[in-house]
């Protein structure tokens, strides 16, 4: 059994928004579905750290869920910036049992048990957003990634899914990486940037946590796989 991410599938099958008209897309749904069959076992599970579909609403997404549905693996969704048909746990549950999506799981103020590792995370949101409202829902992102994390319970290896970044070249999100160092949460896996921004991104070791991007263009479309859980 093995645990691989990837984030930013932006799928669109059921909206009108291709992402194949941006450099580096063109044709990337089938070589994203190739690469994903090739590497991902039916037993295995995979986190998909945001912007997963383009929907603006829950019943917009059927096509893309169904995309999903009928690759290997059980997924795990956390919200991304762009996840507009994102609604509360139980409204997607409901969906997702009512369509017989059944290996579509929401990862959100809960953890994915997988043997001895706890999968956990949340949206989180960016550091440079000093506004009153960008305060405010810094602290709920933190909260919710308490919460994620405080769900593992005692599980020795917890692991943490943004879809920010929580750390950028000099600086980070120091109340999502204070929850982080909190729960001893020694690799994180992020998404969101994208085309020149990957080459920012911050990957590898800070202060005694592994960082690393995950974007589905940073990753060349192909899920990646994490150590052996296990």
């Amino acid at each position: 059994m093995a645990v691989f991410v990837i984030g930013d599938l932006h799928l669109s099958l059921g909206t009108d928004k291709p992402m194949d008209v941006f450099p580096g897309w063109e044709g990337y749904l089938p070589k994203l579905e190739a690469n994903w069959r090739t590497l991902v076992k039916p037993e295995d599970t995979v986190i998909l750290a945001g912007d997963t579909s383009w929907a603006m609403n829950l019943q917009d997404t059927r096509e893309d869920f169904m995309f999903l549905q009928n690759l290997p693996g059980q997924k795990w969704l956390l919200k991304g910036n762009h996840d507009y048909w994102w609604t509360t746990t139980r409204k997607m549950e409901n969906f997702l049992q009512t369509n017989g999506f059944d290996s579509l799981h929401i990862l959100h103020n809960n953890a994915c048990v997988i043997g001895k590792a706890a999968l956990c995370g949340t949206r989180g949101w960016p550091f440079d957003d000093v506004a009153a409202q960008g305060e405010k829902l810094m602290a709920r992102e933190a909260g919710r990634l308490r919460m994620s994390l405080q769900a593992a319970g005692d599980i020795p290896r917890k692991i943490a899914f943004l879809h920010y970044p929580p750390v950028y070249p000099g600086a980070s999100a120091a109340e999502l990486v204070a929850v982080l160092r909190e729960f001893g949460v020694t690799e994180c896996y992020y998404g969101h940037l994208h085309g020149k921004s990957i080459r920012f991104a911050v990957q590898g070791e800070v202060d005694g946590i592994r960082y690393r991007l995950i974007s589905a263009d940073g990753l060349g479309f192909c899920p990646y796989k994490l150590d052996e859980i296990d």
